[in-house]
């Protein structure tokens, strides 16, 4: 079991003990790719962690973009926030209903955008319910709170400056997709994409990353997933995936490991493959 850190990675038990906290708020930010066929807000409604608010990570997003749920702008995480009953003070825990899957890129938003205060739950609603912890169906009473907000631009990296990194090779880039899918033996979940990898990136499946009960490994164990894919940890890292929800799985795992240096791919290869002027490599 890891470590309860407030600001990375909570057991179920830690969050039961605080759940009555004035200051803790928790956000049910379940999401499912379109063909496991489930429905986030259903489930959520159907029982949910006590006082859980619903987070929409297909809406509360940047509607400008043609890309799927890339960040939103300030002013939108902003709003949502205040809506939701969150604000400056406020503690927060994040789950998903798959145990350990789009919550960490929820918790990559919060420090996106200057919250460290936020944790993910470790196992999820799954390890709650198997615990036979109390749900509920009532969404909570929300009232508005005062929430601010800046961008941290290190904590993200665009297509121009993942080009970048592929030609020079002075940021290593970690795939979080299938080895199938990252080889080009498996085609992509979204019509119209390529198959393959940006040419140097190396592959960290975030499954890797997880024990049989979708908790997250144990720092030694990330240290050895990483190592084995042949990713320096000593140097800065660009983590990716399919759209970029699995790739802040990477993250969390990384800023567990107190990795100096790592930023996300907002687009993911839902962008890379999208575009035939840039360069795919497979097998």
């Amino acid at each position: 079991m890891a470590q309860d850190d407030p600001q990375l990675l909570v057991s179920t038990e830690w969050l039961d003990r605080h759940l009555g906290a004035p200051d803790l708020k928790v956000l049910d930010a379940s999401w499912y790719l379109p063909a496991e066929g489930r429905d986030p807000k259903a489930e959520y409604d159907a029982g949910h962690i006590p006082s859980a608010r619903f987070f929409d990570i297909d809406e509360i997003s940047d509607a400008k973009s043609d890309l799927p749920h890339m960040a939103p702008p300030v002013e939108k995480f902003v709003s949502r926030m205040r809506a939701m009953g969150i604000g400056d003070g406020h503690r927060v825990v994040v789950y998903d209903g798959a145990g350990l899957f789009s919550a960490a890129r929820v918790w990559w938003l919060f420090r996106l955008f200057g919250k460290r205060d936020c944790a993910v739950l470790d196992g999820g609603l799954p390890k709650w319910k198997a615990e036979g912890r109390v749900l509920e169906t009532e969404p909570p009473q929300l009232r508005d709170r005062h929430f601010t907000a800046r961008r941290d631009a290190s904590l993200v990296k665009d297509v121009t400056q993942v080009a970048a990194a592929s030609k020079l090779g002075d940021w290593q880039i970690v795939d979080a997709r299938s080895p199938g899918r990252f080889r080009g033996a498996e085609a992509e979940v979204r019509p119209g994409l390529r198959s393959g990898h940006i040419p140097g990136a190396k592959n960290v499946h975030y499954r890797q990353l997880l024990n049989d009960d979708g908790t997250m490994k144990s720092e030694e164990g990330l240290r050895l997933a990483f190592l084995a894919a042949g990713v320096d940890l000593a140097r800065p890292v660009i983590t990716s995936c399919g759209s970029g929800v699995t790739a802040a799985i990477l993250s969390l795992a990384l800023e567990r490991l107190g990795h100096p240096q790592h930023a996300l791919y907002d687009g993911s290869w839902s962008e890379w493959g999208m575009y035939g002027d840039l360069k795919v490599e497979t097998g």
